[in-house]
């Protein structure tokens, strides 16, 4: 039966950059990424891509910004005061840092430069911008 919105499937995934470059393997880590369909819980693009396929079935795409984590926005950029961070935690650039939200939920951060006074972090997603490519295999659903 074809996969359709509202189902719980389970693939395996290689994501790659345009150059070739490795981002995430769920084979090199063992288990497939099990989801629902069409509920939101990956990027729109992936999620998409597999309404329609069957159990053992293999795709590629290739997913523009906009289908993946979006594009990469100055508005992301946020210069912080440099006591925020712990005495015995010295900010670095290229450094990730978890921000914990007012809700409780923990985002990470890119500090992409250290001041006197303040720090500058980058709350885009690191492959925001990005084009994406993923080679999907249909485990079971």
């Amino acid at each position: 039966m074809a996969i359709a919105n509202g189902d719980m499937i389970k693939v395996h995934y290689t994501g790659t950059l345009d150059d070739g470059t490795v981002f995430d393997d769920s084979t090199k880590r063992g288990e497939p990424l099990e989801f629902t369909v069409g509920k939101g819980e990956l990027i729109a693009g992936f999620d998409k891509a597999v309404v329609g396929m069957n159990q053992g079935d293999e795709t590629t795409i290739r997913l523009e910004p906009a289908d993946a984590y979006g594009e990469w926005t100055a508005e992301a950029l946020h210069k912080v005061p440099r006591n925020m961070f712990p005495a015995e935690q010295t900010p670095v650039i290229d450094m990730t840092v978890a921000l914990t939200m007012p809700n409780g939920r923990q985002v990470p951060a890119i500090i992409r430069e250290v001041a006197e006074e303040e720090v500058t972090i980058d709350l885009n997603h690191p492959l925001a911008g990005q084009t994406l490519n993923f080679a999907i295999s249909i485990v079971s659903c």
